[in-house]
């Protein structure tokens, strides 16, 4: 049922990371393609795709899906292994607070601007937005808090019984930790610090990782 399957990606995308992620705990595989949607000029294979020209897309036999957590949804419903979604009622709840987090209020701070401009924007050669940098590392900080409270009931990002919101959100602690002031922000922290340490070397990351990749 899951033969088939066609990614388009950029390696860069903290989403695409996810997605790539996923398919790797989920025992998936998928064609994959490179597309920057940040090029002058859009891949057409993203463009005839999505309207958006964001990626990740997947394709599967006709069927085109775009949003990383409709997803990931569809992936553990066709993958061969064990769920990665809860059956508790509550465990279900706490997986999508975990997730909606991660996008509303984590991504941008964690990955757009600490990250971006931190990490990315310099590799890339481009300016650095110190004023956007300082307001990441402000707003990571609810962030954080609010995450290490659900981290420490010890349900949801316990490093032990993976789902779906540990694969939505530790490519974005992933990079934020590459942050010297990230890293010591997460230390503050402990419940989730204790969950990073847990899974940081899962090999889904590692293999996934856009820094170590040949």
């Amino acid at each position: 049922m899951a033969d088939g399957l066609f990614l388009i990606g950029y390696r860069y995308s903290v989403y695409t990371r996810i997605v790539r992620a996923a398919l790797i705990e989920m025992g998936l595989e998928a064609t994959y393609h490179e597309a920057n949607p940040f090029a002058s000029t859009i891949d057409p294979v993203l463009e005839e795709s999505t309207p958006f020209r964001r990626v990740p897309v997947l394709k599967h036999q006709g069927f085109v899906l775009t949003e990383t957590s409709a997803i990931l949804r569809y992936l553990d419903a066709i993958g061969p292994g064990l769920p990665l979604v809860p059956t508790v009622p509550r465990q279900v709840a706490r997986m999508a607070q975990v997730i909606a987090i991660a996008d509303f209020y984590g991504y941008v701070p964690l990955v757009r601007q600490v990250f971006a401009n931190a990490v990315f924007a310099p590799m890339i050669k481009e300016d650095v937005d110190l004023t956007a940098l300082s307001q990441g590392l402000r707003d990571a900080r609810p962030v954080l808090q609010s995450l290490d409270m659900i981290a420490a009931e010890g349900h949801q990002l316990n490093g032990a019984d993976i789902t779906l919101a540990d694969l939505h959100l530790s490519p974005m602690i992933g990079y934020f930790v590459m942050v010297p002031e990230g890293a010591a922000m997460l230390k503050e922290f402990p419940a989730l610090d204790l969950w990073w340490q847990q899974v940081l070397d899962r090999p889904s990351l590692l293999q996934t990782d856009p820094f170590k990749e040949g």
